[in-house]
């Protein structure tokens, strides 16, 4: 056999020896198979314990009520709750069982908190004044009520003007009561005597609305005291009456909460101040004019004897 046949044959061999021998290697191995991951489970969680919350010492607990409460209908349980407030009103009632059951005389508004006072009969307009004050109101325009400009805590001069008639020779100004305390301008109230609003609460809308009804009021109620009320009622039948407002620095309503509400009775005077109309107009004033049944005054005349004739002569 020729050589190179006998080599070609032998590498033959070899390659086929090699291919057998891999594939059986393959063969003989076992099977691969998949590990799958097992799902993690989640760390039990312990349940909280919630701390018990720790009150506070310097807070002070106050009735409020939960809902309006309209007049003469019993307070229940539900109306009302206990906050605590760091700074408590004076007066203000701490315990449910001092309210529950008893019935306002008038209207409460959510929010508020209570006290004796809020069961106590009278009208917002009554509380707004002490012993010894009344409330009268008096017909205003733009011109009286400083051009719309008066507020309820404002303090007041009230005017007089009286024109020339028959009955009134001069026409005069006069400064009727002096400081005295504007309760309300139109619907529009103030505080009460413990500081509360007399009127329950009310929306932006309702109060921008308000705003708009005090600057055309027609009403103001002043807090007059009792001494001085039959001379306001008089001036207000006899002439025009005009507001002037006291300046804020005299700190008159600070004078009022502090106790002191004799501001009228103090400043006024027997003397008050009188001005004809004729020296604000630079005039002469006119002659005093004669009253009936009074008889001409005589004009001065000398009387001239001469002897047994005795003459008046005409200056």
């Amino acid at each position: 056999m020729n050589s190179r046949v006998t080599l070609g044959l032998a590498g033959l061999f070899l390659v086929g020896a090699i291919i057998a021998g891999y594939w059986g290697l393959t063969l003989s191995r076992p099977p691969v198979t998949e590990t799958v991951a097992a799902p993690v489970a989640a760390p039990v969680v312990a349940p909280a314990v919630q701390a018990e919350p720790v009150e506070d010492p310097t807070r002070q607990p106050v009735v409020v009520l939960l809902r309006d409460i309209a007049p003469f209908v019993k307070i229940t349980a539900a109306d009302v709750a206990v906050e605590k407030l760091r700074t408590a009103p004076a007066g203000s009632l701490s315990k449910i069982e001092q309210v529950v059951g008893r019935t306002p005389w008038r209207p409460l508004s959510a929010g508020s908190w209570l006290n004796d006072e809020s069961f106590e009969p009278g009208s917002q307009l009554a509380r707004m004044i002490r012993p010894g004050e009344r409330a009268l109101a008096v017909a205003v325009d733009e011109v009286i009520t400083a051009g719309g400009q008066l507020a309820p805590g404002d303090y007041v001069d009230v005017l007089l003007f009286l024109r020339r008639d028959e009955s009134n020779p001069q026409a005069s100004a006069q400064l009727v009561v002096p400081a005295v305390r504007v309760l309300g301008v139109g619907s529009q109230m103030g505080l009460t005597n413990d500081g509360q609003p007399a009127g329950p609460a009310r929306s932006d809308d309702e109060r921008l609305k308000q705003e708009q009804q005090r600057m055309a009021a027609r009403s103001v109620v002043l807090a007059v005291p009792e001494t001085l009320l039959s001379r306001l009622m008089l001036a207000s039948g006899a002439g025009v009456l005009r507001l002037a407002v006291r300046s804020a620095d005299e700190q008159q309503l600070t004078k009022y909460w502090a106790g002191e509400n004799d501001a009228a009775t103090r400043l006024d005077t027997p003397r008050r101040e009188l001005l004809d109309f004729s020296q604000l107009s630079l005039t002469e004033p006119p002659r005093p004019m004669a009253m009936a049944g009074q008889p001409a005054a005589r004009k001065p005349t000398v009387e001239v004897i001469r002897g047994a004739e005795n003459a008046q002569p005409t200056p």
